[in-house]
Formats: structure tokens, sequence, C-alpha cells
């Protein structure tokens, strides 16, 4: 609960930041793909410290690398009012400011999951998953709103300190927690490159874990620009900053709903059925963004498909956690995040790119295109359509 508590205060800040960051951006520079830039350098340390990382977290104490990692978040944050307040803030600093934050975060999100199956049973990852998905959720409904109000009401440098102050409250929840976040004690030691080959390894081995690393990457391409894309449809809409949050907010709603029933799907059905259902109601959806006539009902379309990320989440991430070896957790989890979170620079990058030479209803007609591609890969997929329940992988060391 105390890492729980913590992570729902941090997500809270962050979705108050977020929505703000390309608003800011668009405010400074009126370029989209600037604003997709700033997202692309917030994703980019993915490619180059994850495989690293990954083997170091097997080494490190976890916690101790969570709590340095929150601190340094609430310092890079905290830069961003500053400059507000002496007028000196440029797009250069919050390229930067994006790119440490995203890279203190790899070595955060590493360690947080390499620690989960330490701190909950394996028969109970699947329900704390959709407890986290729960608060995350509920998060992102109260924390858009929360940034945009404060935005326009309070200053621009609102957010911002409310988003450093929740890192701080997270590292302190975490240091209150007693359990220790690993199993065994680290290895000697070793040759960093082959501890990394090893992680590397172990995911190509499993073809399952394979695709669903690709698929969710091919996912988060799509996910990356989607923030910046309803953005620019809510304005030329005709909706108001705060209305641009409350538009998140509700969609937030459907994250609120997708890990309330994301357990049970788990527990009815299978891993095939879920993943693929997910990827075809993804593909019909999508393309309802270009053709909303009011801003509101952009939300609308944004809960129905955030009630389908909880429900992927809850059965994949559970899956893959329960199969892992406890002394393998961070090298794994690095390498399939490495193509996991590695398609976002590219699509944050892609995003304000297409939406500055084309538009915004021909970009999202080309994501739709994507969506669907991915949905027919994976209903042909055999090794996703054969996956064994999760109670019969729990344990398996391979």
């Amino acid at each position: 609960m105390l890492l729980w508590g913590g992570q729902v205060v941090s997500t809270l800040g962050s979705a108050a930041s977020s929505v703000v960051y390309p608003l800011l951006i668009l405010a400074l520079t009126g370029s989209p793909a600037a604003a997709g830039i700033a997202a692309a350098l917030g994703s980019v340390p993915y490619l180059i410290f994850c495989l690293p990382a990954g083997a170091l977290i097997d080494r490190w104490d976890r916690k101790r690398v969570m709590i340095v990692c929150d601190v340094g978040r609430a310092l890079t944050v905290i830069t961003v009012p500053i400059a507000l307040w002496f007028d000196v803030l440029t797009i250069w600093q919050l390229y930067i400011a994006a790119f440490v934050e995203g890279s203190l975060f790899v070595f955060f999100n590493i360690a947080e999951v390499a620690a989960l199956p330490r701190v909950v049973p394996a028969a109970q990852l699947p329900q704390a998953a959709a407890q986290n998905e729960a608060a995350f959720g509920a998060a992102h409904i109260v924390g858009p709103s929360l940034g945009t109000v404060l935005y326009q009401t309070l200053g621009r440098a609102a957010p911002f300190i409310a988003d450093a102050a929740s890192f701080l409250v997270s590292s302190l929840c975490l240091m209150f927690i007693k359990t220790e976040f690993r199993l065994a004690k680290p290895s000697p030691v070793g040759d960093l490159r082959a501890e990394i080959v090893e992680g590397l390894g172990w995911v190509w081995r499993q073809p399952l874990i394979r695709y669903m690393a690709f698929l969710t990457g091919s996912l988060n391409l799509v996910n990356a620009g989607t923030m910046l894309i309803l953005i620019v449809l809510a304005k030329q809409l005709g909706a108001s900053e705060i209305e641009i949050g409350l538009i998140f907010s509700i969609g937030g709603i459907g994250g609120i709903v997708g890990s309330l029933i994301g357990g049970q799907i788990q527990k009815r059905f299978s891993f095939g059925q879920v993943i693929v259902c997910v990827m075809w109601v993804n593909a019909a959806l999508f393309p309802l963004y270009a053709l909303v006539p009011a801003y509101l009902l952009l939300g609308v379309v944004a809960a129905l498909l955030y009630v389908l990320s909880p429900i992927y989440n809850v059965v994949q991430f559970s899956y893959r956690l329960a199969l892992i070896p406890d002394a393998l957790q961070g090298r794994v989890n690095s390498a399939f995040r490495l193509l996991a979170f590695g398609f976002m620079p590219v699509g944050a990058a892609l995003s304000g790119f297409l939406l500055e030479q084309i538009g915004a209803v021909p970009t999202v007609l080309l994501f739709t295109l994507w969506y669907t591609l991915l949905a027919i890969l994976t209903t042909f997929n055999r090794h996703v359509r054969e996956a064994r329940p999760i109670g019969q992988v729990a344990g398996v060391k391979s």
C-alpha cells in the first residue's frame, strides 16, 4: 500500500503536468512539431539506457534507486517554474528537462517493476496490477483537469510545482517500506555486456514475450502521439485550456472502468482472447477521433479507448512478471521495455511532424491503418492464441 500510495500521488502530479507541457510549448512556439520533439526526448532515454539500466538494477539496491530517481525528477521539474519566475524559459530548457526526467524514469520504472513480485505474491499479481491501473486511472481523471485549472488560474508554473511535490511524496513513501525489494542477493559484479545479453537471450527464447514486447511497442507508437493529436483536434473545435483538461479527464473515466474489470476479465477469458479482442476494438474506435463534431466527444472516444489499456496491461503485465525468474527481473524487463517503449520517441516525433504537414484528420487515419495491421498480425499469431493460463506459468524458470 505504501508503494501503491506513493505512485498514485506521483502519477497525479505527472498527469497534471503532462498535459501542460505541450500547451506550454505550443504557447511558446506555436509548433506541433516542437511539442512532438519534446515528447520524443522524454521517451528516447529508453533506447539509450534501458538495457544497461536493467543489468544495473539487478546489481543495485532497487529501493535506493527509486528514491534517488524521485528526488532527481523533483529537482528537474522545479527548474521549469524557476525559469518562468525569472522569465528566462526557453524551448531548449524544456527539451533538456524532458530528457533528464525521462532518463530518471527509465531507472525508476525498471526498479519498480522488478520489485513488485517481492511486494506482492505471484497469485495476487493480476489483482495488484488491476489495483494499480484503477488508481492510475483515477489520477488521470483528476490530473489533467487539475493541471489545466492550475495553469489557467494560478499561472503556468503551478502544475510543475505540484508535480515536483508529488515526486517528493513518492520518495517518502518508499523510505517507509521495510520489505526487501529483491529475493536473492545480487551475484558478484561481472561483465555488464554479458549480463545484458543474458536478459536479451531470455526474451528471445520466449516467443510469446518477444511478440508481446513488439506489440506493446507498436501500440505505444500511437499512444505517444495521441495526446498531441487530441490537443490539436480540440483546439480546432474551439476548446480552451481548461476544456482540454476536461477532455482528458473524461478519458480517464474509461481507465477506471477498464481497471475495475481487468482482473475479472483476466480470470474469465484466455490470454489470447483478451489480447486479440483489444486489438480489434482499438482499430475500430480510433478513427472516431476524426469524425466527432464537438470537442467533448473527443473525451468520450478517449474514454472508450482508455477502457482497453488497463485490460491489456493487467493481462500481459501479470503474465510476464509471473514467468520471469527474480534474478533476471531487471534485465528481462529492461529488454522487454526496450521494445515496448522504444517506439515512443518515433511516435511522438512522427505525430508532431504529421500534424504540421498533413493535418489532424489524415494523421488519425494513418494511425488507424497501423492499428488494423497490428490486429491482423495478432489474430494470426499462434503463441498469443495458445498461451497457457497464468496459474500454469507462475514460478516457471526458463
